[in-house]
């Protein structure tokens, strides 16, 4: 197998990424962290879910997930509750506050993804998003296997 970088550069883009995107998100008022974008993203999709779901959905470790949802909670964006069938789990539901936001967000995570693929074809996305999904599979797969 030749040399690679890859792994190298996908590290790097996400850093790099997760700066651009926070100062985009603070440059349209919306006071939140990238990570606490996945889980308004996973929450916009379907609302309420358990944490352990979110969690999943958005690839976020559980106790990445506690302090996350306390500073949204704080921040009048999410509601936590104890389910009415199990009072161990903790269901977490959007606020009014969260659905005005839902709009912006996307509008900044639109123009993200023009940062992202600026001199790009689609033919060229499409390539490029499947060799990702297979790095990711890949990955996933091993994980998996535990090793």
């Amino acid at each position: 197998m030749v040399k690679s970088k890859g792994g190298f550069y996908i590290s790097r883009i996400k850093q790099v990424q997760d700066r651009v995107f926070c100062k985009m998100l603070e440059n349209a008022g919306i006071d939140i962290s990238s990570g606490q974008g996945r889980i308004l993203y996973v929450l916009w999709q379907e609302s309420p879910l358990s944490i352990g779901e979110i969690g999943k959905r958005a690839s976020l470790a559980k106790t990445t997930m506690t302090a996350m949802l306390k500073r949204l909670e704080s921040k009048g964006i999410v509601l936590r509750t104890f389910d009415k069938l199990n009072k161990r789990q903790i269901n977490v539901s959007l606020t009014i506050e969260a659905e005005h936001m839902k709009e912006r967000y996307q509008k900044v995570s639109d123009d993200m993804t023009q940062v992202f693929y600026k001199g790009f074809s689609n033919l060229e996305i499409i390539e490029f998003e499947k060799k990702l999904g297979k790095i990711l599979n890949n990955l996933i797969v091993k994980e998996a296997e535990g090793n």
